[in-house]
């Protein structure tokens, strides 16, 4: 079993920048290709961005547009993702996600593991 806990949400005020974490316990993290979703009031969660297991090729939605940066650290167990130029768009509560896939993995169900979330706030 895999447990993942992200941390690292909050409130901001836009144009601010955040870091989430997701600390990864249980298993060989890596093993896993990681993913962050978010899931905003009223919508289905949505993918943020994929990277694979040593962290060679990341992928990201458009709405990122550069603003946002994944990463991992393997001798921490750790997974990252950088904000920064924040939007009120951009409220949400953001998960990681763990798969034993490999490739690039854009849906929910290609993940084995979650975690409980964090909530983002963007004030504008």
């Amino acid at each position: 079993q895999v447990q993942l806990v992200e941390s690292g949400g909050g409130l901001v005020q836009a144009g601010d920048s955040l870091r989430l974490s997701c600390a990864v316990s249980g298993r060989t993290f890596s093993n896993y290709v990681m993913g962050w979703f978010r899931q905003a009031p009223g919508k289905e969660r949505e993918f943020v961005a994929t990277i694979s297991w040593i962290g060679g090729a990341k992928y990201y939605a458009d709405f990122t547009k550069g603003r946002f940066t994944i990463s991992r650290d393997n001798a921490k167990n750790t997974l990252y993702l950088q904000m920064s130029s924040l939007k009120a768009e951009d409220t949400a509560v953001y998960y990681c996600a763990a798969s034993l896939k490999a490739g690039r993995l854009y849906i929910t169900s290609e993940y084995h593991y979650w975690g409980q979330g964090t909530q983002v706030t963007v004030s504008s």
